[in-house]
């Protein structure tokens, strides 16, 4: 039986959505192209229709993650905004859900470790979003610097297991982004 090419596109749409949830929660690299296709509901034999490899799915899957992030965390805004959606960043809700969050603390070591191409995708990801907050901010170095807290601070929070300690690594995270937002910047 043939299937229509809305179907094709449909599934490969299933296929990127449950993917990039499985690579958030449990890694990329841990589960197989079975594992993968099974939890769609085809077999592994399919996977090959929609991706060349593994590495091709998981190149998409950065593209379309961080595209989604620049969407939710790039939006033209004013600081009070950007303060909220930094506060909404450093939750416990992003941390107990990375399923449902930004690819980055997630996937960062993963995309780390990738070949070329799929650092250079989550480099010009990176550098739209540091370049609108840096907009933002007035500052270069301001951008960077909040970006990479937010980051870390959600990986070190999810490395740890008592829910007071993440707490207080979100806490002091985001009240140190806070202080320095609040210093005048100078040209």
């Amino acid at each position: 039986m043939r299937y229509s090419a809305s179907h094709k596109l449909e599934t490969k749409e299933k296929l990127l959505d449950s993917s990039a949830v499985l690579a958030k929660k449990s890694g990329f690299s841990t589960v197989g192209v079975d594992g993968l296709m099974k939890a769609i509901g085809l077999s592994g034999g399919a996977f090959y229709s929609h991706f060349s490899s593994k590495d091709e799915l998981f190149a998409s899957i950065v593209e379309r993650e961080l595209c989604q992030s620049m969407e939710r965390l790039g939006a033209d805004q004013d600081r009070e905004r950007l303060r909220r959606c930094l506060k909404h960043y450093l939750s416990m809700a992003h941390v107990e859900h990375p399923e449902a969050g930004c690819a980055l603390p997630a996937l960062g070591a993963e995309i780390a470790r990738s070949d070329v191409v799929v650092r250079q995708q989550a480099e010009h990801w990176i550098c739209l979003l540091h370049k609108r907050w840096a907009d933002t901010l007035d500052s270069d170095s301001l951008a960077w610097a909040i970006l990479s807290q937010c980051i870390g601070a959600l990986v070190v929070a999810r490395m740890l297991a008592t829910p007071d300690v993440q707490r207080t690594v979100l806490k002091c995270s985001y009240e140190e982004i806070e202080r320095q937002m609040a210093i005048p910047r100078t040209a």
